[in-house]
């Protein structure tokens, strides 16, 4: 690609640049750029919010540049306070290390091996003693950090904040410090963050990073930002039949987004889509179906992504169970722990899986499964469905 086709495909669904002339200035330099995402381990899952930005950071390794993904098991103890009214729980670091150990193999679904450089911030956050961070509160003053907009309606309002929340976006900008970040990128809720990188940068005597942001993804509830802690999320390692069905209970308006954003499908062509939805030359279920066969694919192959959409059809357009269910060993125990069975077999945590039974959305061979524990007998050999679309076979 040329120089200019280079920039276009950095700048593809990016919401922000900051500053924008500092970006094109880095671009010209005659050596790979150190492009930094950090990504807090506080959940199990590197979901398709996740994977925007994940995505991005491949377009800058495709061209030759060093992704440089921070996982932040130092910075995840602390808590980002971005776009909280509350001061957030903090995790152990038992917590933090167990959700890093998952997420590591998923990220590598999204990104090349590659121009790929992987670091803990602990690594450098650990080390910091007094002298170190009285310096890295000496880059910033409690007038900047009240400029930012949650902070100043927490503060507003008489919300506590605590100092280690002022802390958050300094530790942050000391990552970009250690890893001599020349861009650095996340969603539109982490400008200000990484603004305040800029800032800690020159205290350094660094020159500054650029900020890139791009959107967040709304979630399969297509009103709030994908979360996993609201359930409305879909996991780059869920299953591809799973994938599918999931993307479509997608609503009809959040599709657009999607197909930018989830399927990385090029803004004009999505533009295109747009004005046959509206126009009436395109059904809105054949254009899902497609958005679902690119996001399978994206990370699971065509070839998934078209079996994938033949167990839908299967199941919904025809109400049977799937072919080819992979069968699960029961517990000899007896009767049989049904949130303990679901959490092993579909890997939901428990608090999910205690959700989906006291919700009536667990059944076994049809039967409604209402209580906390279920006989052996009447387990042994069926098809336990969960949710809508999840399926199992158990074994004897």
């Amino acid at each position: 690609m040329s120089a200019d086709a280079d920039r276009d495909h950095l700048l593809r669904h990016v919401d922000q640049v900051v500053p924008v002339e500092d970006l094109d200035r880095k671009l010209n330099l005659d050596r790979p750029l150190r492009v930094k995402l950090g990504v807090d381990p506080t959940a199990p899952a590197v979901t398709l919010g996740w994977a925007v930005v994940l995505r991005k950071l491949r377009h800058f390794q495709e061209l030759g540049h060093t992704a440089v993904l921070i996982v932040g098991d130092f910075t995840a103890q602390v808590g980002d306070p971005s776009d909280k009214s509350a001061t957030r729980k903090r995790l152990t670091a038992d917590e933090v290390n167990g959700y890093a150990e998952k997420l590591l193999g998923q990220f590598r679904k999204v990104l090349l091996d590659d121009h790929l450089e992987v670091r803990h911030n602990s690594e450098w956050l650990g080390a910091l003693d007094m002298a170190g961070l009285l310096e890295l509160t000496s880059s910033a003053t409690v007038a900047q950090m009240l400029e930012r907009s949650d902070f100043a309606k927490r503060y507003a309002g008489g919300s506590p904040i605590s100092v280690m929340e002022f802390l958050y976006p300094l530790l942050q900008g000391y990552d970009s410090v250690a890893v001599e970040a020349d861009i650095e990128l996340g969603g539109t809720d982490q400008l200000w963050n990484l603004m305040m990188g800029r800032v800690v940068q020159e205290r350094y005597g660094q020159q500054p990073q650029v900020a890139m942001t791009l959107p967040l993804l709304v979630g399969t509830d297509g009103v709030n930002k994908m979360s996993q802690s609201l359930g409305n999320y879909i996991g780059v390692e869920d299953p591809p039949d799973e994938m599918f069905g999931k993307t479509m209970s997608l609503p009809d308006e959040a599709m657009p987004d999607w197909l930018r954003l989830a399927a990385d499908l090029d803004g004009d062509e999505v533009e295109t889509i747009e004005s046959g939805l509206t126009a009436g030359e395109l059904h809105p279920g054949d254009v899902k179906r497609r958005l679902a066969r690119e996001v399978v694919g994206l990370y699971w192959g065509a070839d998934a992504a078209e079996t994938a959409e033949q167990v839908f059809d299967q199941v919904f357009k025809e109400g049977g169970v799937p072919d080819d269910l992979e069968t699960f060993p029961l517990p000899e125990e007896d009767p049989v722990v049904i949130a303990s069975l679901i959490r092993e077999v579909f890997g939901t945590s428990g608090s999910e899986a205690r959700r989906l039974v006291a919700q009536g959305a667990v059944s076994v061979d049809g039967r409604q499964i209402e209580g906390l524990a279920v006989p052996r007998s009447e387990l042994a050999g069926a098809v336990m469905k969960v949710g809508k679309r999840r399926f199992a076979r158990l074994g004897e």
